[in-house]
């Protein structure tokens, strides 16, 4: 796959390095990619459907080499699906397929809700919660509330000297106690270890977490909803969207599953057996197969 990012200038002043593949005149996928990582997330997607799509998969707000704007007010969700948006301008892109994975699965669901009907095609998420399901879940269920303690280490500003000095593994290590640490290519892995050096990046990444809405309880709070709560007024999802699950995500249980339908009327569900978080390059070969089935 090739590795040569572009320089993206959009209109509100963030510029992304992109990577920008395949025939210009073919149907656009927007790949975005989730935390901790980078464009690389879809490495073996975008080799295998550039020579049928144009890939564009940046490295989002934040994220290595791209803008990194000081402060969390700047990575509310809104101006990350701005960002998307503004990048397929920017690319004169007018439609396109959007995929999303863990946190850019959670910005490509604000995209295609926003943009359905116009600028979104269909959109295919991978081991990302659903806005309306989600915040019921951390506060119901033990399982997932549990599983999302870590939202509070990245939250918490008193780890910024500890992530300034000894890079963003450093949390991750301190935070996650996940039962089985995922394969990953020697090389990915130091490329990786290399983007969570850099100390302005691993706060603008976390900078993520502390900008979202989501309400995450300590294990002592009650599991129940709060008085007066209400699930976000969203729309029904109604274009075709395939969402992927691996269902040993010790991050996001099968339950976000549960509900699906009734919000998306055009859905299809792939569940990946034995399989950790990172979906897109743990089960490549499953992932390929399901949008092979879907993008035809």
């Amino acid at each position: 796959m090739s590795t040569d990012l572009i320089r993206v200038a959009l209109a509100n002043g963030i510029e992304l390095d992109v990577l920008d593949v395949g025939p210009r005149d073919a149907p656009a996928l927007m790949f975005l990619h989730g935390f901790p990582e980078s464009h690389r997330t879809w490495r073996h997607q975008i080799a295998h459907f550039s020579d049928r799509f144009r890939c564009i998969a940046p490295d989002q707000r934040g994220y290595r080499g791209s803008s990194k704007p000081e402060g969390a007010e700047n990575y509310t969700p809104d101006k990350l699906i701005g960002d998307v948006f503004l990048l397929a301008d920017a690319l004169g892109v007018g439609q396109f397929t959007v995929l999303g994975h863990d946190w850019g699965g959670a910005i490509a669901w604000g995209v295609a809700l926003m943009g359905q009907g116009t600028r979104v095609t269909r959109a295919v998420i991978a081991n990302a919660p659903h806005p309306g399901i989600f915040q019921k879940l951390l506060y119901l269920d033990p399982v997932q509330r549990g599983a999302s303690q870590y939202m509070r280490a990245f939250r918490d500003t008193a780890n910024d000297a500890m992530v300034r000095e000894h890079g963003l593994g450093a949390l991750l290590m301190q935070a996650l106690n996940w039962k089985r640490a995922p394969v990953m290519e020697e090389a990915e892995r130091a490329a990786l270890l290399v983007d969570w050096s850099n100390p302005d990046s691993a706060i603008a990444m976390l900078n993520w977490y502390r900008a979202s809405p989501m309400d995450v309880p300590d294990m002592d709070a009650p599991f129940a909803l709060p008085t007066g709560f209400a699930p976000p007024p969203l729309s029904p999802l109604m274009i075709p969207t395939l969402v992927i699950w691996a269902m040993d995500d010790q991050a996001l249980p099968p339950e976000n599953l549960d509900g699906l339908d009734a919000m998306i009327p055009d859905l299809t569900v792939v569940q990946v057996p034995d399989c950790g978080h990172f979906v897109p390059w743990e089960a490549p070969g499953k992932v390929n197969a399901a949008l092979e089935a879907f993008l035809r």
